[in-house]
């Protein structure tokens, strides 16, 4: 009988010594490679939910002021929850030059993306993959031409256009353009030629195609997701764009949506709500074509994890 009893009481002495190391293990659980605390989890998302609503609120405050009919709306953008309309829409639909600003911009940022992702895919592959005396210098010289700012270059870009009669034609803005989007657009494009292997290019070359074809049909298909960013960077610069079309474009007709919007502004008075309404209506072509584009990047980001 005693010996059964010490047998109990060293089993019971054993549980109560091996119970809190469980429930401390338990509590303290070890983190496995790659996993974050909960709490640092907690700031990132706080941080990034933050970051989020910064950069969604102004294009949020414009399209709620944008929603009412007064041009003093944005004074008190309360008071437009009880009287929400579309007047402004239809006013700068129906009563404004908008449909010629859209079609003039339109032109203008299609043709800097084609002509501008055509030179710069180009020059980039050409860089990538040929070796000719100033190759090197060639994407030093494109780096150069980014670091003179807009109002420097007015006034030359300005009296070349005038000497080739260019000033108030489409193909004013967009040659203006191609030199601000092709530097970084080479630079892009002459990176993402580098991680396609030159094994394709001799099969190209043993199969009979010419230098051109085998970039044209083995290289640029491969090259889509680079393609595709250039294109969406410089239709933006087209589309966006004041400066250079406020000084280039003289007649009412050639103006483009950003200088449109200069209209609604007079000496003495600001049309808010026009505004408001015209830019929501601006960012609506940019946003489709983002999500065209950005099919293809994705698709490259994802081609590019799974290859590494």
């Amino acid at each position: 009988m005693s010996t059964t009893a010490d047998v109990r009481v060293a089993g019971a002495a054993e549980a109560a010594t091996a119970g809190p190391p469980r429930k401390r293990a338990a509590g303290k659980r070890q983190l496995k490679r790659g996993e974050r605390p909960r709490s640092v989890s907690l700031l990132i998302h706080g941080a990034l939910i933050t970051a989020s609503f910064i950069a969604a609120f102004p294009i949020g405050w414009i399209a709620w002021i944008s929603l009412g009919p007064d041009k003093t709306d944005f004074l008190h953008p309360g008071d437009i929850a009880d009287k929400i309309s579309f007047e402004n829409y239809t006013t700068v639909l129906n009563d404004t030059s908008f449909i010629q600003w859209f079609v003039n911009s339109l032109i203008v940022a299609l043709g800097t993306c084609l002509l501008g992702v055509f030179i710069a895919a180009s020059s980039g592959y050409a860089v990538s993959r040929m070796r000719f005396p100033g190759h090197r210098q060639l994407m030093w010289t494109f780096l150069v031409t980014q670091m003179f700012p807009v109002a420097i270059l007015m006034v030359p870009l300005y009296n070349i256009l005038a000497n080739l009669g260019l000033l108030d034609t489409y193909w004013a803005l967009i040659l203006v353009y191609c030199t601000t989007a092709i530097p970084y657009c080479a630079w892009l494009l002459k990176g993402y030629f580098d991680t396609i292997p030159a094994e394709i290019d001799e099969a190209g070359r043993i199969d009979g195609l010419t230098p051109f074809g085998t970039f044209y049909r083995l290289i640029l298909p491969l090259a889509r997701p680079g393609i595709a960013v250039a294109a969406f960077y410089t239709f933006l610069t087209a589309w966006a764009e004041v400066a250079y079309a406020s000084v280039f474009m003289l007649s009412d007709d050639k103006y483009t949506l950003a200088v449109g919007l200069k209209t609604f502004i007079s000496e003495h008075d600001t049309q808010w709500d026009l505004m408001a309404a015209t830019s929501v209506l601006i960012a609506i072509p940019a946003s489709l074509f983002f999500y065209l584009v950005q099919r293809h990047l994705v698709t490259g980001l994802t081609a590019g994890a799974a290859k590494s």
